[in-house]
């Protein structure tokens, strides 16, 4: 193994700022844009990952484990794997591969290395130098006013994280956050420490990505979740994909939408971005395709500004009651309508009020557009349709998502084989996280079963979301954060003002496998608890064990990691709760703590009798390909329970967007070398970005407009709530974008996004949706920048 542990790294990596360049060198080189995703690229680059990472051999024999019978989960993306038979030559994808390689990495960062770098002088590294260091060997403690972390025992960080927790003053003072790639049995102990220790206070990583989702399907079709499986997109007739980005987010759905292609499936792609993933596909494990250039992938593409997708979704509405009344009976099920959902009248008529002309200019895309892409809709039934955060992170991301159920209840098109709706989650667990009750609202029915399974009193009060809790932390209404993986200060909406927030803490503690910023911008006292890797063999009384996940299509299957952890002194997710909670809680803990730290089966076996579909757990999660969870709105076409089973058409609103003349709004988006807040490296291959990430996307017509260049340095500002939000030093990149529609990367313009702007309903921060100002690069701009958010740490070494 190699150990990051030389003398001053950060000081060797960092870039010093100055007033003309406060960030990393500027060294953005422009290639062409991609009109296909993945092909011998992208198997290229998931190679040069491994040998970067210094793991060739070790990375490349796990790659051939990964996502297959008997291996283990991914640890990026939710997609499912097939049920049967799965590829030999491998099932995974360019992202994957990375995420692996980041996770088999050779490279160590251990006690010596905190030693000799201190946190001020590594949080001057971009996110990218420093999720780079490597894989995190032992825990690690931050004393107040200290400068350098420090190595402390497993059995004194559990110590001191029992004396804050008990030194609170209610239990509601400590929040307990989660990422997606908790497995299923730490995240059921998780939650059920929270509830004996007595708080709701859960924000989860669905609290930014697909909370907007569950917020919408539970009311109207009475589950939170999709209602396809894999094999429906190979016999569906029409895909619609909108606001999610395959090529960058799901790769490997990419093969699933190139084979129900092939079965005679047109697919529709909504995005203001052309992306590469949505226009076509090589896939590289078939020579055809490399050679002749694969497939392409979208029939139709509708270049949708930036929240136009409402009136979009209206003016199909109303193209289909056009078809329907001249073709009366052959666009609509009226059986369906009839005896399957409530408010089909009043639904209807709200249409006498709208005008295609109207429509078309709210949406940015042309009437003759929209009446092929309803044409293509209206005389089929096995209709798709999927969407990821450019929907879920506007501002009215929950009534788009019920108007995307208006189209399907008219057509008849949930419950059947090939038609659905399919919120393409992110990360590998989220969707288990929330079905094990990682949730700040669990329901009354979930509570009782708990209530009756332990005998304890569970809390009742409903608990802090993400965005809630960051402004809770600011108030010092919580003391103490527990970070069960993430990294929460760049995955955040308003950084600055969340950075403030963190250092108010008392103690933050975070479950980690890699450095992050979240580390460097700290509490009071911080604590680093190292842990295993998805592809980490998990050894628990000399047994190697098994962990479970649940992909987005509610397929519930087992993980079995194979590699040598990096460390004697790493312990699992599931055993820090357990030794977290009986340090804690001590002889007045109701829950047998040390059965579950020492038995996933055991575990397994109590969430069997706490949350229905997992009966027999043990045995059926140990079959080949695992087992699905119940879905009623897909297998028995039952939808809302307090509506009789039925679904409701949904009445909503088209927004006003009007902007100023020198606004223009701002989606964040993450590159194709990045998942999540992981940045891979500096290159956009797909959108023809090299070497940097500073960088706008722009309609040349607004650069003109402007007085502006492609390539000229620009900053950016928002001033949500009265307060001027400045991201200083940014590339114009000119690009095919609607007009007055802009485009960054996110987490450098998450400092854009303000902690009130959120999306009605679901409470997530709506980061598609931010109105920006864009000026020329002004050198005293960053003097007004917080320099303290990048240099994290507010003790300086002497």
């Amino acid at each position: 193994m190699e150990e990051f542990n030389q003398k001053g790294i950060a000081k060797e990596l960092k870039k010093e700022p100055s007033a003309e360049n406060p960030y990393r060198l500027l060294n953005l080189k422009l290639t062409h844009v991609e009109k296909s995703a993945a092909g011998i690229p992208a198997v290229m680059a998931a190679f040069r990952d491994l040998f970067e990472e210094k793991t060739a051999i070790r990375g490349t024999r796990a790659l051939f484990k990964m996502n297959q019978m008997g291996g283990f989960d991914c640890p990026s993306c939710a997609w499912p794997d097939p049920d049967d038979e799965r590829s030999a030559l491998g099932e995974y994808c360019e992202n994957g591969a990375k995420a692996l390689a980041e996770e088999a990495t050779s490279k160590r960062v251990t006690p010596e290395f905190f030693k000799q770098n201190s946190v001020f002088d590594l949080a001057q590294l971009d996110d990218y130098q420093i999720g780079k260091m490597g894989r995190l060997t032992d825990p690690m403690y931050l004393p107040q006013g200290a400068t350098h972390y420090q190595p402390i025992s497993w059995e004194d960080a559990f110590k001191k994280i029992a004396a804050h927790l008990n030194a609170l003053e209610s239990p509601d003072q400590a929040a307990f956050y989660t990422s997606g790639r908790t497995s299923n049995e730490a995240s059921f102990v998780y939650q059920l420490f929270a509830k004996e220790f007595g708080t709701n206070n859960m924000p989860d990583c669905s609290n930014m990505c697909h909370e907007t989702s569950g917020s919408a399907l539970r009311p109207t079709i009475g589950i939170g979740k999709g209602t396809v499986k894999l094999e429906d997109f190979y016999d569906a007739e029409v895909i619609v994909i909108i606001g999610q980005n395959p090529g960058t987010n799901a790769p490997r759905m990419m093969s699933a939408l190139a084979k129900g292609k092939q079965n005679g499936a047109k697919i529709i792609a909504i995005n203001p971005l052309p992306e590469a993933g949505l226009m076509g596909f090589v896939n590289p494990q078939s020579v055809g395709a490399i050679l002749h250039g694969g497939a392409q992938l979208a029939d139709l593409y509708l270049p949708v500004k930036i929240n136009g997708d409402m009136a979009l979704l209206k003016a199909l509405e109303l193209l289909l009651i056009a078809f329907e009344q001249k073709s009366p009976g052959t666009v609509f099920d009226a059986s369906f309508i009839e005896e399957k959902t409530v408010g089909y009248a009043n639904f209807l008529n709200q249409f006498d009020h709208y005008n295609l002309d109207e429509l078309a200019r709210l949406s940015g895309v042309s009437k003759e557009a929209l009446y092929e892409a309803a044409a293509t809709l209206a005389f089929k039934k096995r209709i798709i349709f999927c969407w990821g955060m450019g929907l879920t992170q506007q501002p009215n991301g929950v009534d788009m998502i019920r108007e995307i159920l208006n189209i399907l209840l008219l057509k008849g098109s949930l419950g059947i084989t090939g038609a659905g709706v399919c919120p393409v989650r992110g990360h590998s667990n989220v969707q288990g996280n929330r079905t094990m009750m990682i949730d700040e609202k669990p329901t009354d029915e979930q509570l009782d079963r708990l209530e009756n399974f332990y005998g304890f009193k569970m809390p009742r009060k409903h608990g802090y979301d993400v965005v809630r809790v960051i402004k809770a932390i600011h108030e010092e209404k919580v003391k103490v954060m527990f970070c069960m993986g993430g990294n929460f200060l760049s995955a955040t909406p308003d950084t600055t003002y969340t950075a403030h927030a963190l250092r108010k803490l008392n103690l933050l503690v975070s479950v980690s496998t890699k450095l992050n910023r979240g580390h460097l911008v700290h509490g009071k006292e911080s604590l680093i608890l190292p842990t295993y890797g998805r592809s980490d063999k998990d050894i628990v009384n000399g047994e190697l064990q098994i962990v479970s996940t649940e992909n987005s299509m509610g397929v519930v299957q087992d993980s079995k990691g194979m590699l040598e952890p990096v460390s004697k002194n790493l312990i699992n997710e599931s055993q820090i709760v357990c030794r977290m909670a009986m340090a804690t809680l001590g002889e007045r803990a109701v829950v047998d703590w040390q059965r579950y730290h020492d038995s996933y089966d055991a575990i397994r076996d109590d969430i069997e009798q706490c949350i229905p579909g997992f009966e027999n757990y043990n045995v059926r999660v140990r079959q080949k390909g695992g087992f699905y969870l119940p879905n009623a709105a897909r297998d028995k076409q039952y939808f809302a329970k307090d509506l009789g089973g039925r679904a409701p058409f949904t009445l909503t609103d088209i927004p006003d967007n009007t902007l100023a003349e020198d606004e223009y709004m701002m989606a964040t988006t993450r590159t194709h070398d990045q998942f999540n807040t992981t940045i891979y490296g500096l290159d956009d291959r797909y959108r023809g970005i090299k070497n940097e990430r500073r960088v706008i996307f722009m309609n040349q017509v607004d650069i003109d407009k402007a007085g502006l260049k492609a390539g000229e340095r620009v900053d950016l500002f928002n001033y949500d709530d009265g307060i001027e939000r400045v991201a200083p030093l940014f590339i114009i990149v000119s690009y095919q974008i609607p007009e007055k529609n802009t485009a960054t990367y996110f987490p450098e313009t998450n400092v854009l996004v303000s902690v009130n702007n959120v999306v009605k309903e679901s409470n997530m921060p709506a980061s598609k949706y931010v109105k920006i100002k864009i000026k020329k690069h002004d050198p005293e701009v960053y003097k007004k920048v917080d320099n303290m958010l990048y240099q994290g740490a507010i003790q300086r070494p002497s």
